[in-house]
């Protein structure tokens, strides 16, 4: 199990490709607020309802001067599909390897409809410009998660 970040943290730098094959670093991002959250799996009804409501509030959110990136294990292949049957218009980047998402914390032992199993750690966090983890939020809903984020971020 990887150890959790906590607000205060230096947020693991990282370079990963997106939908298209194209690397996308988080220092490229330094001086902007970003949020980056893991989900489990594109294509599935509760990561689609979280990158939906994303894309829904990312011109609020970009106005507030926050970029959103998505994480997930999936290839980039499969991320392109997600990106178009559902109008994300935000970086999905692709973690095959996990890397990422163990060095946020954000794979590891989980319940699931009651037993432990090891799997994505639905998770957010908002890194601030500096590249310090302002907020870390684990084990997050689907459903309702991105409207919360927005009242934690005062928006």
């Amino acid at each position: 199990m990887s150890e959790r970040l906590s607000a205060g943290d230096t947020a693991p730098d990282f370079t990963l490709p997106d939908a298209d094959g194209n690397d996308v670093a988080l220092k490229d991002l330094r001086g902007k607020n970003v949020i980056v959250y893991f989900y489990p799996a594109a294509m599935t009804p509760g990561c689609t309802k979280q990158a939906c409501d994303f894309r829904d509030s990312l011109d609020s959110l970009q106005a507030a001067g926050y970029a959103v990136l998505g994480i997930s294990p999936d290839k980039p292949a499969k991320l392109a599909k997600f990106r178009e049957r559902d109008g994300v218009t935000f970086p999905l980047l692709s973690d095959p390897d996990k890397e990422v998402l163990q060095a946020y914390g954000a794979f590891g032992e989980k319940t699931m409809y009651g037993k432990k199993v090891t799997g994505v750690i639905r998770s957010t966090f908002v890194v601030d410009p500096e590249g310090k983890v302002a907020i870390a939020q684990y084990n997050v809903k689907a459903t309702g998660h991105v409207a919360k984020l927005r009242r934690d971020l005062g928006l």
